[in-house]
């Protein structure tokens, strides 16, 4: 069983996400706005945070950078605003999903559970080598990336993505196979959430984004040559 905390300031949202959570077998705090989530979330110790994007006092995006800070707690956004933008946002500041209001519960209950399952996997593997290509260094087991000396700030998902595809450095990655890899078998979203987050991706490396190539009508490969 997992515990979940579901943030949300509408009463409504937090009972229906409670019972499906319920449902699949979840406990679930509750919070009602970011401040609340936040002093909830130095106390208590959550399997993944459903996080509402707009609330009083202090918004889903501000409480989900000030918990990133403490905690690897996975963050599932939601937002009745589905633009790039806000995506893109959401993803920078280390969420691992983001939901568009108004949501299929079963949907979203899908995407909790994908998300705790990967994350889950992902504690467990120890892959304990080092790779480096000029000034730039990726340590595995440390999940540390470093560019010229210095460390490369990146969510959790594009560690999960860039370690993939170093990994399997000079192999042609369709976004299928990627997305399978990286988000698991059963994610539901689509193909520009990959491509939001290789674009986040390339802006973190900086001089090496280089070795990122797109592969058009294919997907993607990491070459150093």
């Amino acid at each position: 069983m997992s515990r979940l905390l579901v943030v949300d300031d509408e009463f409504r949202i937090r009972q229906l996400i409670k019972k499906y959570a319920e449902f699949e077998g979840h406990s679930v705090d509750e919070a009602v706005d970011g401040m609340q989530a936040i002093e909830i979330c130095r106390k208590n110790k959550y399997d993944l945070i459903i996080m509402d994007v707009m609330m009083p006092e202090l918004d889903g995006f501000s409480a989900c950078r000030e918990i990133k800070k403490f905690s690897n707690t996975p963050v599932i956004m939601l937002s009745a605003r589905g633009e790039e933008y806000d995506k893109i946002h959401g993803f920078e500041l280390g969420s691992d999903d983001y939901v568009v209001k108004p949501f299929s519960p079963r949907e979203l209950m899908m995407r909790v559970n994908a998300v705790i399952k990967r994350c889950s996997n992902n504690s467990e593997q120890n892959v304990k080598d080092i790779f480096k290509y000029e000034g730039l260094t990726v340590d595995f087991s440390a999940r540390i990336v470093t560019i010229d000396g210095e460390r490369a700030q990146m969510t959790p998902k594009e560690y999960e993505l860039f370690f993939y595809m170093v990994k399997n450095k000079g192999l042609a990655l369709t976004r299928e196979k990627l997305i399978s890899e990286v988000w698991g078998y059963d994610f539901f979203g689509d193909e520009r959430t990959l491509d939001t987050h290789i674009k986040l991706l390339r802006k973190s490396l900086g001089p090496y984004s280089k070795c990122i190539v797109t592969l058009r009508g294919v997907g993607y490969r990491f070459e150093t040559n």
